[in-house]
């Protein structure tokens, strides 16, 4: 051999070794050892070269790129022996969908390999790092990588976020318009139902944030939030609804006071239940619908005594009534009271009518 990139190594009678430098793909074949004895002896070996792949490119990526379009990167590399191996990751995801292409060099012993990945652009795309990596034999379990940051462009995303989930009267809230888009979105503009804020002193405006302090139920709309960037402009609404001022009052008792009265006639009582039954019944329209009522088992057994009380009058005066009157005619005809018969009474009534001046009668 006479090449200045090999070497003898080792010379003996048992071995001899040589060494190769700089190893080529033209290196590769047949090598024979020859021992000149009686007979001579041979061994031969075949040395396989592997090509090893140069580093891999990424081409078609254009920054930035718009939300929809479609993205057709293609990963390539060369110089491979045999063919290398390519695959692509988005953020360390493996991606399948890919297309493979292998050629042959024109030395006929290399491989040009090349990849496509396909894609539509999307906005959660942005940022997202996509790497093409090659994988040979000959790269000892370290492959060779290209990698490629996407950038898109999309048209801004806006949500509202309420500060109160129940607005009341008198109250305040801050609506804040967050928006994300790329580039960044100018500052939002807002709008109620349509036209201008209303109220500017009340409803102020830094920002992305809308204060609106001291609500009442003209606040009660649609509030719209819009962010725009060059590439396009979108919105979103809240609908603002201003509840009543809610209070929370503790269940009460009405215990109406009892007046012990002396009741002289009939219509006085009746005149005086009607009263109390009109001053218990009564009821305040305008309470709230939450508020306790009066006890109405308290209302009836009040209502039983007053009416107990009226009957137990009523008899009490029929009887007094009625004992006056018996008491006058008894005296009427006090003479007869004494007498032993019917005659001796007459006698006696018919007697007693001399002395008529004398009769008194007394009316309690």
């Amino acid at each position: 051999l006479r090449d200045n990139r090999i070497e003898l190594v080792r010379a003996s009678w048992h071995e001899l070794s040589i060494s190769v430098s700089d190893v080529s793909l033209s290196d590769e074949g047949q090598y024979t050892c020859s021992l000149f004895t009686m007979p001579v002896k041979t061994s031969k070996a075949f040395l396989t070269v592997l090509g090893v792949p140069e580093k891999p490119q990424i081409t078609g990526f254009t920054s930035p790129v718009m939300e929809g379009e479609r993205m057709q990167l293609t990963c390539k590399t060369s110089g491979s022996k045999p063919a290398a191996d390519i695959r692509w990751f988005k953020n360390d995801k493996e991606v399948k969908d890919v297309k493979n292409l292998k050629e042959e060099d024109a030395n006929r012993k290399t491989f040009t390999v090349s990849s496509t990945l396909d894609f539509l652009a999307d906005r959660n795309d942005d940022g997202a790092v996509v790497s093409c990596r090659v994988d040979h034999e000959s790269l000892n379990s370290t492959p060779q990588i290209a990698m490629q940051v996407l950038e898109i462009h999309y048209t801004p995303l806006v949500k509202i976020i309420s500060s109160n989930s129940w607005p009341e009267e008198g109250q305040s809230i801050i609506l804040t318009c967050e928006s994300k888009g790329k580039p960044v979105p100018e500052p939002v503009l807002w709008t109620k139902d349509g036209g201008e804020l209303p109220d500017p002193e009340r409803m102020v405006v830094n920002g992305r944030v809308l204060s609106i302090s001291f609500l009442n139920k003209t606040d009660n709309g649609t509030y719209r939030c819009e962010a725009k960037n060059p590439i396009g402009r979108n919105s979103t609404e809240y609908v603002l609804i201003v509840h009543d001022v809610f209070n929370t009052l503790l269940p009460t008792t009405v215990i109406p006071s009892l007046t012990t009265a002396t009741v002289t006639t009939t219509v006085a009582l009746t005149t005086s239940t009607t009263t109390s039954a009109t001053a218990i019944s009564t009821r305040d329209p305008n309470a709230l619908a939450g508020q306790t009522g009066p006890d109405h088992a308290l209302i009836g057994g009040i209502v039983a005594v007053v009416v107990f009380v009226t009957l137990c009058s009523i008899i009490l005066l029929g009887r007094y009534l009625a004992r006056h009157k018996g008491t006058y005619l008894t005296n009427e005809a006090k003479g007869a009271e004494d007498a032993p018969d019917a005659d001796t009474a007459i006698i006696n009534a018919e007697g007693s009518q001399v002395n008529a001046e004398e009769k008194k009668e007394y009316f309690i």
